[in-house]
């Protein structure tokens, strides 16, 4: 089985996120731009009093006076996106998350280009299980970063990976283009980049991808399993990919998608019973339509139809799209009836 995405997102969004929780109180200013007032005015100076006394609510924990601040301080200059933003994750750390959301919406309003409160704001529709308008935000709020940060390679392969997961391939093959432009001897980025020519069916650049990423990083055993894998898809280098499926497995022995690629790899090899049993391994640590798929593949060839259908039916209910499935379903069916 090749990988799944790493959700280290909402990790990069976490650490834009805690920038948005200042600790410039002590400089006793607003960051250049983040108010609509003169540096001294009066309506500075009260906006920025209010600001600095909510800050140390927050500080000791007074949420609730920390509140009443940052609304203080929005009555004084309502149009700074800086103190929604303030005043929004005072809300959620009250778990206030209508409250926080209609900060974070004003916030946005005010400021577009701004990093923080998209980033909170897909944190925020990630918590509540939104899962379509939290990629939304995330998308929005590293390609505001990489406009402010242009060479930050971090930036671009988390955005990378959002448009991975929204399935805009072409998009993301731009961005780790990008990043091997900027550096040539990234790892990571040619292995994004074989995995988008996997799902183009650009078999060959994708194997070129997936070796190049091997070359440079000769033990990262997610290269190596998805590599293996895609050599045991192919039917060829059979020997090699063992070799490789092992060598992950090595890293992590109870990853269900390493041990499914070794069952295939028996499998391929024409030793069923082995591969029955990394296969089962691989079900029981890791609830996949492709292990299932392949449970019921092994049971075939073991000449156990009954359990070769039960496999099927619980892929398809996993993932009710396999067409491929369907059909060996549909002839097992016929084939125990």
């Amino acid at each position: 089985m090749k990988f799944s995405f790493l959700n280290c997102i909402i990790c990069f969004c976490l650490a834009w996120a805690a920038d948005s929780i200042p600790a410039l109180a002590q400089d006793a200013q607003f960051p250049e731009g983040l108010t609509s007032f003169r540096l001294g005015s009066k309506e500075y100076t009260k906006s920025l009093s209010h600001y600095i006394v909510g800050v140390y609510c927050e500080t000791l924990g007074d949420l609730e006076g920390a509140v009443k601040e940052y609304r203080q301080a929005l009555e004084s200059d309502p149009q700074s996106s800086f103190l929604h933003l303030n005043l929004a994750t005072a809300f959620l750390q009250q778990n206030q998350t209508a409250q926080a959301l209609a900060e974070l919406e004003r916030s946005i309003a005010l400021e577009p280009e701004a990093v923080q409160p998209q980033a909170l704001l897909a944190l925020l529709y990630s918590a509540q299980g939104n899962t379509q308008a939290a990629a939304q935000s995330y998308a929005r709020a590293f390609e505001n970063a990489s406009r402010q940060e242009p060479e930050n390679i971090e930036i671009y392969q988390s955005l990378g990976m959002i448009y991975l997961q929204q399935k805009k391939l072409k998009q993301a093959e731009g961005i780790f283009k990008l990043i091997l432009k900027l550096n040539p001897q990234d790892a990571q980025a040619h292995f994004y980049l074989g995995s988008i020519y996997y799902e183009l069916k650009d078999f060959p650049a994708a194997e070129k991808a997936l070796k190049s990423a091997l070359k440079l990083k000769p033990d990262d055993h997610e290269v190596l399993n998805f590599l293996g894998y895609f050599y045991l898809e192919q039917d060829k280098h059979i020997d090699a990919a063992g070799k490789m499926i092992r060598q992950a497995l090595a890293f992590e022995p109870e990853n269900g998608a390493y041990l499914d690629s070794l069952g295939w790899f028996y499998y391929k090899k024409g030793k069923f019973k082995e591969a029955l049993g990394y296969l089962e391994k691989a079900a029981y640590f890791l609830s996949d339509p492709v292990i299932f798929e392949h449970l019921g593949d092994v049971f075939v060839k073991l000449g156990d139809f009954n359990n070769a259908k039960l496999n099927w039916e619980k892929s398809l209910k996993l993932n009710s799209q396999q067409e491929q499935v369907k059909e060996k379903l549909l002839k097992i069916t016929q084939h125990v009836e």
